[in-house]
Order: C-alpha cells, then structure tokens, then sequence
C-alpha cells in the first residue's frame, strides 16, 4: 500500500465534510480549533440540521485520538480516509475533508500495541496534570494509558500526558482484546442514549445518525462494522427475519423493503426497533407493528456472539 501522511484528530470531534466547501458560516463552532460541538448543534434549528442533510454537506465523523490518511491537501483544509470506519467509497477507510488545524502531528504513540483507555461515560473531561479541564471527551474515545494514579487514569495525547477519571473508562491490555459483549449489550448500551438527539452524519454522543448509532453500539462491544447501513446490511452474520434477537441489526429499504436500504436499527426484542430515526427526532424505541418500519424491514444482520 503507498504510505501516506498519517494525522491524529486533535479535536473531541472532526466532522468528515463532503468537500472543502461544505461548511456554513454557522457551522464555524463545528470547524475551529478548539471546537464546541455542542454549541455547534444548540445553534443549528431544524432547517439547517436537515441542511447537512440535504445539501450533502457532512459525510462523517471521527473522535479524538483517531488517526487519519492525509490523501490530498488544499489551503486549509486537507482529503482524509478514516482508517477505522470501512466504507466501500475508499478502501483506505472513509473519505472526507477536515480543517487542517483540528489534526495534529502523529506522536510515537499507538492504539495497536499496549494498554488502551475506553471512555464508557458519555461525556467526560481530559484533565491537565493540574486537575484543570482540557476537552471533553466522548464515549468510546480510546487512549494508550501510561499509568494509574489513585482514582485518575494517565492517558497519551496527541500533544501529550492528560488525565481522565478511571470511573469513566475501561481498561485493556489492547484494542484487540476489548471485551466481546452479547447482543443483550449492544441493546444495554444503547438504551443510554434514549432521548439523545439525531444528527446526519453523527458518530460521536452529542448526536449519532442510524448507522452511527449502530456502529457505535457495536464498537463499544468489541465489533467493528462498516460505517454505513448498505454497507452493513452486506456483511455479519444473515439472520431469518423469524429469528431476530436482541442486538441484531435490523435494515429497512424502500419500495416496501425491495428498493435501496435508507436505515438501520438495534432489535430491541418484544418485536421493539431501538434506534436514531431522522432529523427533527431522538433515539427511541418503537414498536415495530403496523409503522412503515414494519413494511418496508428487509435484512437483519448479527455481529455479536
């Protein structure tokens, strides 16, 4: 493979846009340095929350830590593949443009090899060796750890030692060994975020999309799926629609479930869909009878054991 420049996201969350272009003067919270996604989305009304929708303006995602291929540079901004959310539109990983100044430097440091830290709490705060905050950090945020200290975890950094609370992470000895959960879990862990509003494009837990919300689940149960829900709707394990469990990914198409699928959520179980619908919504849970989710389910897919 040709070796490509390799960065560390060095924001709680890059959004992936669709091009340089993409970003709205409103979206100027979403593309600084630092960043306040939450404010980015307390600003955003229903209108210009559909916008990144409809325009085609946001592709993705990704959390802090994470690295990204640097495929093509121009001005500020820089064509990146996210190498841990698989997508057939780049074998590299997800393609999409990121500000230059939210990506940093790649330090010596890695999340393949040695202990890792996993943020299990929704939000937390990394911490300066002060105690003071540096940024928030969402779930599923992963960190190489250096040590322990008391009731503090100390973390590596794209720009050095911080801290976190070791009640708001897990532990591993590496990302491979990230605990396996049952499909009852990726069902526990979603039902966290019932109420949390719906973002297009969203992967992180100010705001999750469908196939964000499922893949996210999935992650924080030792699976790693495809980005998007065509895409994992193609791969896991086939399950016969009269044998869904909880946990399974359920997938919805048009044309009453023969055209292209649109959607994907997390089966509850009782015949109950959990899962991220559309702008304007939150996730929920529903029962599946007699909606147009009922007609139009066509596939479910099992990547648990």
């Amino acid at each position: 493979m040709k070796k490509y420049d390799v960065k560390i996201v060095d924001v709680p969350v890059a959004t992936l846009w669709t091009n340089e272009y993409s970003a709205r003067e409103i979206d100027s919270l979403a593309i600084d340095n630092p960043c306040d996604i939450k404010a980015w989305l307390d600003s955003l009304d229903y209108e210009k929350g559909l916008g990144l929708y409809t325009g085609n303006l946001v592709q993705s995602q990704v959390l802090y830590g994470q690295e990204v291929y640097i495929l093509e540079e121009k001005e500020e901004w820089a064509f990146v593949a996210l190498p841990n959310q698989a997508s057939q539109k780049n074998e590299l990983g997800y393609p999409g443009w990121i500000p230059k100044k939210q990506l940093i430097k790649k330090q010596t440091y890695s999340l393949e090899n040695g202990p890792i830290a996993v943020v299990e709490a929704s939000i937390t705060a990394l911490c300066d060796d002060h105690k003071d905050v540096i940024l928030p950090l969402c779930f599923q945020t992963r960190l190489p750890v250096r040590r322990q200290e008391g009731e503090w975890i100390v973390v590596m950094t794209p720009t050095g030692e911080g801290w976190i609370k070791a009640t708001d992470v897990s532990i591993y000895s590496s990302s491979q060994d990230v605990r396996k959960g049952t499909g009852k879990d990726i069902v526990k862990q979603g039902e966290r975020f019932l109420h949390l509003d719906y973002l297009w494009g969203g992967m992180s837990s100010y705001g999750y999309d469908c196939s964000g919300f499922s893949y996210t689940m999935c992650l924080a149960n030792g699976y790693l799926i495809p980005r998007d829900a065509s895409e994992q709707a193609e791969t896991g394990r086939n399950v016969p629609l009269d044998e869904i469990e909880p946990g399974d990914l359920l997938f919805f198409a048009y044309e009453e479930g023969k055209g292209k699928i649109h959607h994907v959520g997390i089966y509850y179980g009782e015949n109950k869909l959990l899962h991220s619908p559309n702008t304007g919504k939150s996730i929920e849970i529903i029962p599946l009878e007699n909606t147009i989710y009922e007609k139009e389910l066509c596939v479910a897919r099992r990547y648990w054991e």
